[in-house]
């Protein structure tokens, strides 16, 4: 099989409100590129049209590929699309792409000049956020505080749903994973680190969406609670090359 340029990964829960919209993006976005693309929509355990929907759109965007899931949550999906994959650079987007779909070129330079995963930032200088409610804004930077302080020094912000991963980079860490809920994105960029590569934040245009499935406090408080975790993960050295 040739290898595609880039794998698109996109996790869809019950997306059947969002679905449509994502996709004819992702038909335009393509068209506009002189590179290969695969898509991966990982569905995993929707009660809604989603798998439905990304059916009907298979003939219609033959690059896009559908993987069905019976566990849930949203690092499980990542993992299992990223590890599916055969692209140079493995992408991950949210569904509803509240970075506009054309940045998705902005991250191959950092790539390609010696990167080896480059992550969405909304506080790199040159980021630019609009529309998001200030308490959710100050429940975030008050959760990166804490990551920065347990886990990843230095990193402003992981949990943005867009990142671009070498295809070695992808395979090296998303078999060592095991968080599948929303901290999932900490521990990744954690074992990153502990294997040695390189994490570049790029900045981005982020346009808050209505719809989002985060508890902004409740899920804090778990996320908060993962963290311990992951540090004692990394501590015990389970993160490093050649453990499992």
């Amino acid at each position: 099989m040739e290898t595609p340029f880039l794998s698109l990964i996109i996790p869809a829960h019950n997306e059947a409100n969002r679905l449509e919209e994502a996709l004819q993006k992702v038909e335009g976005f393509i068209r506009q590129q002189d590179y290969s693309v695969e898509v991966i929509l990982v569905e995993n355990a929707s009660s809604d049209a989603t798998v439905e929907i990304a059916r009907s759109w298979q003939q219609r965007l033959p690059q896009l590929r559908l993987l069905c899931l019976e566990q849930p949550g949203k690092g499980n999906a990542v993992r299992e699309g990223m590890l599916a994959a055969h692209g140079a650079y493995r992408f991950m987007a949210d569904t509803d792409f509240s970075m506009p779909i054309e940045e998705i070129n902005r991250f191959f330079p950092y790539l390609e000049a010696g990167a080896d995963i480059a992550i969405g930032s909304r506080e790199a200088p040159g980021a630019r956020r609009i529309g998001e409610p200030y308490q959710r804004h100050l429940v975030g930077r008050v959760f990166n505080t804490l990551v920065r302080w347990l886990v990843l020094p230095g990193v402003q912000d992981t949990q943005c749903g867009f990142k671009c991963f070498t295809a070695a980079a992808a395979e090296a860490v998303f078999p060592k994973q095991t968080l599948e809920g929303w901290s999932f994105d900490v521990e990744i960029l954690v074992i990153a680190r502990e294997l040695g590569l390189k994490v570049q934040e790029v900045p981005i245009t982020w346009v808050y969406a209505e719809g989002s499935r985060v508890d902004v406090l409740r899920d804090s408080l778990l996320m908060a609670r993962d963290l311990l975790y992951i540090r004692r993960q990394a501590r015990r050295g389970v993160y490093r090359a050649g453990q499992v």
